[in-house]
């Protein structure tokens, strides 16, 4: 059931850098520019979020109109209310995202509001998005694991899953949020949602915490599920679940892709030059292992 092609959603700009205070608008545009430039043809670009929650992702209509766009890529943006999705449209984004949460401690501590409020929000997006044809991708956080309540059923993830998915996205991520999964348990939670929402609709987003995302990811590709959500340089976090460490580090992803024959479309050695750029800019070490790997190896 292994796919044989890896679709791989960017998730720097936006995940990587939300918990980055010292990343400028200049940054996050060169940062666009230079991942469109390595064949990723999917990079969630920033989100319309208050600057007052998420100062980070400000300016997100400049960073849309100043991006030098590849013919092919998709430029997405998270929007978490119906003046988001508007916002982003204006600012010509192709795709839209919304979240929900696995977890009512989460949902409560993240966007003040329980799972089913926070899934009631997203109806006028969904309906505009009808009407306009813009594609809708859905987030499930905490999928495997709550830094409030602990281990997170299966069955509620899929129930979540599956309402997102009938509401009209075309797509889940499933995240684990604080990155405490292992490969039985992201198995047998990708089985659960599997079971309600079609295997190709699926996307696994995983943080690395306990370094377990690409061993996660490598489990959960043998059941067919075929995109892959990860940040370059490991960047990330979330500012919602204190410790959590970021994304599963693109080069590292796609290393292990390109060892296991599936192809995705990007050039490594660019992606790690991106990685390293960037994790100098903000005075950060890299997330990647395989980043540092390759640059002390090239003496970069």
């Amino acid at each position: 059931m292994r796919p044989q092609r890896v679709q791989i959603v960017e998730m720097g700009p936006r995940d990587g850098l939300q918990n980055e205070p010292k990343a400028s608008l200049e940054d996050r545009i060169a940062l666009v520019n230079a991942l469109g430039d390595s064949g990723l043809n999917h990079i969630e670009t920033g989100s319309f979020v208050s600057p007052k929650w998420v100062p980070q992702m400000a300016d997100a209509d400049q960073l849309f109109a100043r991006i030098q766009r590849h013919d092919g890529v998709v430029y997405s943006a998270l929007t978490p209310n119906l003046k988001g999705f508007e916002a982003a449209i204006a600012a010509g984004a192709d795709q839209v995202a919304v979240f929900a949460s696995a977890s009512e401690s989460f949902s409560q501590k993240n966007i003040n509001c329980s799972i089913i409020e926070s899934i009631e929000r997203f109806v006028p997006i969904m309906t505009a998005a009808r009407e306009r044809g813009i594609k809708v991708r859905g987030y499930v956080s905490c999928t495997l694991g709550c830094p409030y309540e602990g281990a997170i059923a299966p069955a509620k993830v899929a129930e979540v899953a599956k309402v997102l998915f009938e509401s009209g996205c075309y797509e889940i991520s499933l995240g684990d949020t604080i990155g405490t999964g292992t490969p039985d348990k992201a198995v047998a939670m990708v089985e659960a949602v599997a079971a309600q929402v079609p295997i190709g609709a699926l996307a696994l987003h995983f943080h690395d915490t306990y370094g377990q995302a690409l061993a996660n990811v490598a489990a959960c590709l043998e059941l067919g599920v075929a995109t892959v959500d990860s940040a370059v340089a490991g960047l990330g976090g979330c500012p919602y679940a204190t410790g959590a460490s970021g994304n599963l580090a693109t080069e590292d992803l796609v290393y292990m892709l390109n060892g296991m024959g599936l192809s995705h479309g990007v050039d490594l050695d660019k992606l790690v030059q991106v990685g390293n750029h960037i994790s100098q800019r903000l005075g950060r070490s890299n997330g990647s292992k395989v980043g540092l790997a390759l640059a002390n190896r090239s003496g970069q």
